[in-house]
């Protein structure tokens, strides 16, 4: 599974990316809101830390006002990912946008019919939401499973599972028990993934003994 640090604060993806974990970015406009700063420039600046895809979101909602945007965001960076909704102008951007050669990730989604879809438009990359519908008494979870089944039942489909809206490691370990191509995580769960307390207590025990010994390595 791939790892993509979902923000725009340009110092936790340094700090991130330096760890060689992390495989893209993904941003959208509530993170740019966050950051404070000009989209392009957090855009740009990201591109140059992190190598692999960096999704950038349009803001425009019908097929023209995106496909427009689209030719403004794309050359910023040849690793820029554009994210687009999963509307039905979204959809025709998609195929304009992926028959062009252009990445593009389709963002909001929440059924396996959408995702399909977003699949037979084009799409790089399918962004299914699962913590939002864990947050409506549902199981996000069983998104990603229905995709997965889906998508592999077709050697066409190239489209990637990119598992959004992540709230824990759970999240993460089950959807790549599943099969998910991706998870775009906030850099919190994405640190998360390496804590356990039995590492701590036993590295606590470990330097314990070590400092008893009284020797050094260096």
């Amino acid at each position: 599974m791939k790892f993509f640090v979902d923000t725009a604060d340009t110092a936790e993806i340094k700090d991130l990316a330096a760890t060689g974990l992390v495989d893209g970015v993904t941003t959208n406009p509530s993170l740019i809101k966050k950051s404070g700063r000009d989209f392009f420039e957090v855009i740009a600046e990201i591109c140059e830390i992190v190598p692999g895809p960096v999704s950038a979101e349009v803001a425009a909602t019908t097929l023209d006002g995106m496909l427009a945007e689209a030719a403004r965001l794309s050359p910023i960076a040849p690793n820029v990912t554009i994210k687009v909704p999963l509307t039905w102008d979204g959809l025709k951007a998609t195929k304009r946008l992926s028959a062009e050669g252009v990445k593009v990730n389709v963002t909001l989604c929440f059924s396996a019919a959408q995702a399909l879809l977003a699949a037979k438009a084009g799409a790089t990359y399918i962004s299914p939401f699962i913590g939002r519908l864990d947050d409506i008494g549902l199981d996000g979870l069983d998104l990603i499973s229905d995709i997965c089944q889906i998508y592999d039942q077709y050697e066409s489909i190239q489209t990637e599972v990119l598992v959004a809206s992540v709230r824990s490691p759970g999240h993460v370990i089950e959807a790549a028990k599943m099969g998910a191509h991706v998870a775009t995580l906030p850099p919190a769960v994405l640190r998360q993934l390496a804590l356990h307390p039995l590492t701590d207590k036993g590295l606590a025990a470990f330097l314990a003994d070590w400092e008893a010994t009284g020797q050094k390595i260096v």
